[in-house]
């Protein structure tokens, strides 16, 4: 059945998957006519469509300027960073210059695949944007670019031995964008934001449930892995990291993801403290969903052998949920609520982390249960839906042939796709899509 299965199963899906959808066809008519902008926001569709809408929702000053910054990390870590390819002494040497060369309209540097390639073979496109920005906002993108750049070059030849270590390449990958993010806003004027500290705590939550959710991408790279699970954290349970992948592994590999789990729960207290204090709506849905999707898709992932097999990602119809329905703080707190108390129904009393986890899972549900927003919280995740229905089945088979024929108008090359669609997240914002 594919995915007219998965709706039959969740048949609530069906409306908010319907709004996602048409959001994406609005986004993609407001793509600006300037050549320079045109390719960066197409890109921007191509790369990553869940971050396409959210920075597109942006006030327009901020639009441009965030997505620029997107592109450069984007054009760091998946295209630069990522090919294994690239010698490491050439990698370190262009990671360290890389912030001299978003000025120069000339430069640009053959690496990654598919749509990365694309973007970094085309970076002229994304130097001539950057150029027409306020130079405030420059000035902010060029010392974030530099910094996050160097910290990457210090990981190339490095592994990642301890927790601190950890902690610290995540700053560099994710805290140091969240950083720049911050001083962009203030710039703009529309937030006065907590410190950043918060911002950090984020920022390397959500790095390191990419990280986490990554495994199996990057353990399988050719012609070689780079993986960035703390050795402190995956010794405990095998000798080699890729042993993990392996069935006569299961019990110590489902132990050790949850181990990583339980180290990314602590960043959730100052996550929330930090969604708390914006004020501008469309910047907090910025910083919000990606964070939901985060802790959504940990919870889908912690105590389950299928992550070492394949890949573990919330269904699309649960993902344009908690894009349609995050626009408060109380909607942060709900979904916060939920995703967590489905973490902590499957911890196993066993388990050597069982007690800091449920620890860790308790102060997150108590900071949600004190904020007073649970009473009037619908939940759209810990649902008992009906399944394959009559009535249900019925309703789909007329709406989907009137939603075909309406984008077949629209969009004719793209009705087949929208079945095909991708998740906007757990990718998504969690990985690269």
């Amino acid at each position: 059945m594919g995915s007219l299965g998965v709706i039959l199963s969740h048949p609530n899906d069906l409306y908010p998957l319907v709004k996602m959808k048409m959001r994406m066809m609005r986004a993609k008519k407001h793509i600006p006519s300037d050549p320079h902008w045109e390719f960066c926001y197409t890109m921007l569709h191509r790369i990553s469509r869940s971050f396409a809408l959210v920075i597109q929702e942006l006030d327009a000053d901020l639009r441009d300027t965030v997505s620029s910054l997107f592109f450069l990390d984007i054009a760091l870590a998946y295209s630069l960073e990522d090919d294994t390819g690239i010698a490491a002494d050439v990698k370190v040497h262009t990671l360290v210059d890389f912030h001299h060369h978003i000025n120069d309209t000339e430069w640009h540097f053959s690496c990654g695949a598919n749509d990365y390639k694309v973007l970094m073979d085309e970076f002229h496109h994304v130097s001539t944007a950057f150029l027409e920005l306020r130079r405030s906002y420059q000035e902010a993108i060029e010392d974030i670019t530099r910094r996050m750049s160097a910290g990457m070059a210090k990981f190339i030849c490095n592994e990642v031995e301890t927790v601190d270590d950890y902690n610290e390449y995540c700053h560099y990958v994710s805290g140091l964008v969240g950083s720049g993010l911050l001083k962009l806003f203030r710039a703009s004027g529309k937030e006065v934001l907590s410190p950043n500290t918060l911002s950090n705590s984020m920022d390397l939550f959500f790095d390191k449930a990419h990280i986490i959710t990554g495994y199996l991408e990057y353990i399988n790279e050719i012609p070689k892995n780079r993986m960035f699970w703390p050795r402190q954290i995956w010794s405990k349970y095998v000798n080699k990291l890729d042993d993990l992948k392996y069935e006569e592994n299961s019990v110590k590999a489902v132990q050790c993801l949850k181990d990583m789990v339980t180290d990314a729960l602590i960043h959730v207290e100052d996550c929330l403290k930090c969604m708390f204090s914006f004020q501008n709506p469309n910047i907090f849905r910025f910083c919000a969903i990606p964070q939901i999707m985060a802790i959504g898709t940990l919870a889908l992932c912690y105590n389950n052998i299928q992550f070492f097999r394949g890949v573990v990602e919330m269904r699309h119809g649960l993902a344009a949920k908690v894009y349609d329905r995050t626009k408060t703080m109380s909607d942060v707190y709900g979904a916060f609520y939920d995703f967590s108390c489905m973490l902590k129904s499957k911890v196993d009393d066993n388990d050597p982390n069982a007690s800091k986890t449920k620890e860790r899972l308790e102060a997150i549900l108590k900071i949600c249960r004190d904020s007073g927003s649970l009473n009037k919280w619908k939940s759209y995740v810990i649902t008992s839906e009906p399944r394959y229905n009559s009535t249900t089945i019925v309703v789909v088979f007329i709406v989907l042939p009137i939603l075909v024929a309406y984008l077949s108008a629209t969009r004719p090359d793209n009705v087949i796709g929208w079945f095909l669609w991708k998740s906007p997240v757990s990718s998504y914002i969690l990985k690269k899509e």
